[in-house]
């Protein structure tokens, strides 16, 4: 039986994950590969830290090159995360024609273009199912399940930490700090956890969905991303009440002009399959031509639930290697350059809070700008006990375009009335993309 070596760079939560999973289930492994699969070398900081998993001694070790410059190594890991020296130590590993796996969304969403374009000349592969939606197999599913079809949108959760805050905030009306803290004690958020909050994390991972859905490589800075710090119990209580829960979204569609992706805080009607997604859990709704809606749901984050999906690609990768074949997930050649679209266009019912003083003639004002930039008004709420000042307002549009609230809220934050403070601001889900 023949023996495919890995060097595996990274010893952390995904990693003891990914090292549990080949040892406990090699045998199955085995039968289904026809060959064994042995980790040869571990690359990590400290060979006598801790670690969440038992490994031999001699399998780890503190220099890249002994994982890099080993011949006999046929599949390098890479779960250390970051750009450097992750993106070397990958680019490396393909100039000295090893196999790729990695579950780092950020480097492959921002410098995957040089490492795919040398993956595809060197003739090797770079999997990366774990990037995206943690143990969920939504990449495969979009490359191979899928391959038949034409994806026309995509809505997904694919950050656990900020649907874990919004999940907690919903059922014990914490405050957004308060969830935070909960979440960073339960281990779902980082002691920096901006990356997750601010919405970056899940602009990483549309930028890989939409490469692989729509053969399109966009620069994840240049997608609208908004976070979920400004969400308050009243956004969350408003809602409930109105028959909404609060997600954050990663939201993709193909249009006849392009593709128009964004993230963002989204009322979804609580009926919608979406808002059943709590805790750490992910989802990702596609809608395709032929198929219709499908949805794949699943933990998002964790040591065995990522470590699963970076095994599958193993075991994809070796089955390549012992055919003596190579099937990338992303052809190169086939991926075009693109920019999403601006929202200017985009239609959307919008949820509006604005604290006011408590005095006649506040809605009208307000009505007056919204009207001026040509918003209607749906529904208004004030329920304020009396005396409280300043009192929240809460103001539904109907359906506009982006450019006209966009131009309303930046005349209403100019009004002294509102003393400075900021006006809160929601989408609603169009339905449209996810019927």
């Amino acid at each position: 039986m023949r023996t495919i070596a890995i060097g595996q760079l990274g010893l952390g939560n995904v990693g003891a994950g990914t090292v549990a999973l080949l040892r406990d289930n090699r045998a199955a492994i085995e039968s289904r590969l026809h060959a064994k699969v042995v980790v040869r070398k571990i690359l990590v900081r400290d060979r006598e830290r801790t670690r969440d998993v038992t490994v031999n001694p001699s399998l780890l070790t503190t220099r890249a090159d002994d994982i890099l410059g080993d011949p006999e190594i046929d599949v390098v890991v890479e779960l250390i995360g970051g750009i450097e020296p992750a993106r070397t130590y990958i680019l490396q590993a393909l100039t000295a024609g090893k196999h790729v796996v990695t579950a780092n969304k950020a480097l492959l969403a921002e410098h995957g273009a040089e490492i795919f374009a040398l993956a595809a000349a060197r003739g090797l592969s770079v999997y990366f199912e774990g990037s995206v939606a943690g143990g969920i197999p939504i990449i495969r599913s979009l490359r191979e399940g899928l391959a038949s079809d034409r994806i026309e949108a995509i809505t997904g959760i694919v950050n656990g930490t900020s649907n874990y805050i919004l999940d907690a905030m919903t059922r014990t009306g914490a405050t957004y700090a308060d969830a935070l803290k909960d979440a960073q004690a339960a281990g779902f958020a980082e002691a920096d956890p901006t990356l997750d909050v601010g919405g970056g994390d899940a602009a990483h991972k549309l930028a890989l969905l939409a490469l692989v859905s729509f053969g399109v490589r966009v620069d994840p800075a240049e997608i609208v991303t908004e976070g979920i710090t400004g969400i308050s119990p009243l956004d969350i209580e408003t809602a409930a009440e109105l028959g909404y829960v609060v997600k954050s979204l990663a939201i993709a569609r193909r249009t006849e002009a392009g593709l128009c992706l964004r993230v963002h805080p989204t009322l979804v009607p609580r009926t919608h399959v979406l808002a059943g997604v709590e805790g750490s859990y992910n989802a990702c709704l596609v809608q395709s031509r032929a198929l219709g809606r499908s949805l794949y749901y699943g933990r998002g984050a964790g040591m065995l639930p990522t470590g699963v999906a970076v095994v599958s690609d193993i075991i994809e990768v070796c089955r390549n290697i012992a055919a003596g074949t190579s099937s990338p997930p992303v052809p190169d050649a086939g991926i075009v350059e693109g920019t999403p679209l601006p929202l200017d266009n985009l239609v959307s019912e919008n949820y509006l809070c604005l604290h006011v003083p408590n005095q006649p003639g506040m809605l009208g004002k307000c009505a007056a700008c919204l009207g001026k930039h040509g918003v209607s008004i749906k529904r208004m709420i004030q329920n304020a006990p009396l005396g409280r000042h300043p009192v929240p307002m809460v103001i539904f549009t109907e359906p506009v375009e982006e450019h006209k609230i966009a131009a309303a809220i930046r005349e209403m934050t100019t009004f002294e009335i509102l003393g400075g403070m900021p006006i809160g601001r929601i989408r609603v889900l169009d339905l449209g993309d996810t019927p």
